[in-house]
Order: structure tokens, then C-alpha cells, then sequence
């Protein structure tokens, strides 16, 4: 199973060319669908409000594209989510989202697919880049 950063997210969708080599092979040979937080939604729309991310065309729409497609999966930040964002173990930044996404892929035994080097260094995920 593999769990899919915000920005892998809208690279693959819109710029696929900003993935690595690696990644772009592990996403076309998935026989499942790629998860993604609900964590990331908030993130894209905050992302275009404070003008740091544009679009092709209105947030609403682009993310009725996303969510139509059939091989991405949203999965929401419950409480389980919610709590072991906060206890997660060893040394990591207070980013809420990337802890969201981290107790995601832990609770999910997935993958995370992210270029955050941060991310790439917290041991106790797996990731690919």
C-alpha cells in the first residue's frame, strides 16, 4: 500500500515531470490504489488561498477531478489519525500536516511517497522517493 504526499499529489496530476524517475515507476506499476489524507485537501486549499499554489482551474473543481479518479483513495484524519500524529515517536518537525500523513501511512502499513527530505530522514516511516 502506498500513501502519497500532498505535493507528489498534485505533481503526479499536474506536473509529472517534477517526480523523480523512481517515483513515477512506482506509481505506474501500482495494482492498488494510492491513498491520500484528507490532511492534503486542506493543505491544497490553503495552499491557493494564500496564493502559493495556482491551479488550471477553480480548487472546487480540480479536486472533483481528483476525487473521481479511480485509482486514488482519500482516506480521512480520524482519531486514530488525530492521535498518533501527536505520539509519534523519535525526533520530527511540528508540521501538523506531515504528522497527519506520517500516523497515516504508519496506521495504513503504507508506504509514503514524498520528496520532503525531513520526512525522508524520520526512520520510523517507510518512504520512497
Amino acid at each position: 500500500m502506498t500513501i502519497i504526499d500532498t505535493h507528489i499529489l498534485i505533481w503526479w496530476v499536474s506536473n509529472p515531470e517534477k517526480l523523480s524517475q523512481r517515483t513515477r515507476k512506482h506509481l505506474s506499476n501500482l495494482k492498488e490504489s494510492v491513498l491520500v489524507s484528507s490532511i492534503s485537501v486542506w493543505e491544497i486549499y490553503m495552499l491557493v488561498k494564500k496564493r502559493r499554489l495556482k491551479l488550471t482551474m477553480d480548487v472546487d473543481s480540480w479536486l472533483e477531478k481528483i476525487e473521481s479518479l479511480p485509482f486514488i483513495r482519500f482516506v480521512p484524519v480520524d482519531n486514530r489519525v488525530a492521535a498518533k500524529s501527536v505520539m509519534l515517536a523519535g525526533r520530527l518537525h511540528n508540521d501538523p500536516a506531515d504528522r497527519m500523513i506520517i500516523a497515516t501511512a504508519l496506521i495504513h502499513g503504507a508506504v509514503l511517497m514524498t520528496s520532503d527530505r525531513k520526512i525522508r530522514r524520520y526512520s520510523y516511516v517507510k518512504s520512497v522517493w
